[in-house]
């Protein structure tokens, strides 16, 4: 195991918004304070009751997906607590991920399949 799940980010024009909706469905508290991001204008979150994190990013100019339709793809990424980033950056390269950013705390990779994931200094 390189890291832990630390939330499930959807892309989305209106951060706050998705997150009511998701809390409708699913129960759990909308923009919790927690130490691991900040909340804001672009950014909220939903505490799920079992302790998984759902997290909604204001994207510019945000296209919906059209589920099949592969010129409007489904849009999310995973976020990974790590202990140490630069050993499991190595553990991800080793499995086929591609590095596209380093942002200081954190990195972005490409999986196999091209879907970001971010490594977490946790």
């Amino acid at each position: 195991m390189i890291g832990k799940l630390q939330c499930l980010v959807l892309d989305c024009p209106e951060p706050a918004v998705l997150a009511r909706f998701y809390a409708g469905l699913l129960g759990g508290e909308v923009d919790r304070p927690d130490p691991r991001w900040a909340l804001g204008d672009g950014w909220s979150t939903l505490h799920l009751d079992g302790g998984a994190v759902l997290c909604f990013q204001r994207v510019a100019d945000h296209r919906p997906p059209r589920w099949p339709d592969p010129e409007h793809p489904q849009q999310a990424h995973l976020d990974v607590d790590v202990e140490d980033l630069d050993a499991a950056e190595r553990a991800v390269l080793a499995l086929g991920a591609v590095r596209l950013h380093d942002a200081g705390g954190w990195r972005v990779f490409a999986d196999p399949a091209g879907h970001p994931v971010c490594l977490i200094r946790g």
